[in-house]
């Protein structure tokens, strides 16, 4: 018998209210699925509202972080913190986005021996003390993002992001949020011609 998919109970998407079947629904006719996390988080309507704005608001954004970016911090960062459900769904856009197979498993074990640019490393340090020692964060921090190209407000984005997934990493873990199977291989073979 399969693992659930959280300790909590989920709700039916019939028994949802309109706006959250209507993302649900739009999602699952985009990937394929329901993630998991959609239906883990609609136990509390108002919290998985305001839980995807602030998602949305961050990973939709136009920024200097490309998608592949944001995804790498997501994955590098829910690595450290132990965040199962993170690590493979992110893993597979990480993988999708960068169109490499294997550096999604790199960045989740050890971002400094992935195969990743100095830029995206630099990304990863910041995104990691944010992570792990934030109170720390000084003016040589910001600088060791300039030197590479980012803005301020693109470490604002670093720093949001990596704070965000930390709630996010903390629910999923604190739910058993288990990872959709579909997550294990996106991305990892090429996809078969049409």
């Amino acid at each position: 018998m399969p693992q659930p998919i959280s300790r909590y109970p989920v709700p039916d998407l019939a028994d949802l209210p309109a706006d959250i079947r209507e993302r649900i629904v739009a999602v699952q006719e985009k990937s394929g699925f329901v993630p998991n996390v959609f239906l883990a988080l609609a136990h509390r309507p108002d919290e998985f509202r305001a839980f995807f704005a602030y998602h949305d608001a961050l990973m939709l954004r136009d920024s200097g972080l490309t998608k592949g970016d944001k995804e790498m911090i997501v994955v590098a960062t829910s690595g450290v913190n132990q965040c199962l459900y993170c690590v493979v769904a992110h893993g597979a856009l990480l993988r999708i986005f960068e169109k490499k197979p294997l550096v999604a498993d790199q960045v989740a074990v050890n971002y400094r021996k992935a195969d990743i640019t100095p830029r995206q490393r630099a990304m990863l340090d910041f995104a990691m003390k944010v992570c792990t020692d934030s109170a720390s964060i000084a003016e040589a921090d910001f600088e060791a993002l300039r030197a590479h190209g980012f803005s301020d407000e693109d470490a604002w984005d670093i720093a949001a992001i990596t704070a965000f997934f930390g709630l996010s990493n903390r629910m999923a873990n604190a739910t058993s949020m288990q990872p959709n199977d579909e997550f294990y291989l996106m991305g990892r073979v090429p996809r078969a011609p049409r």
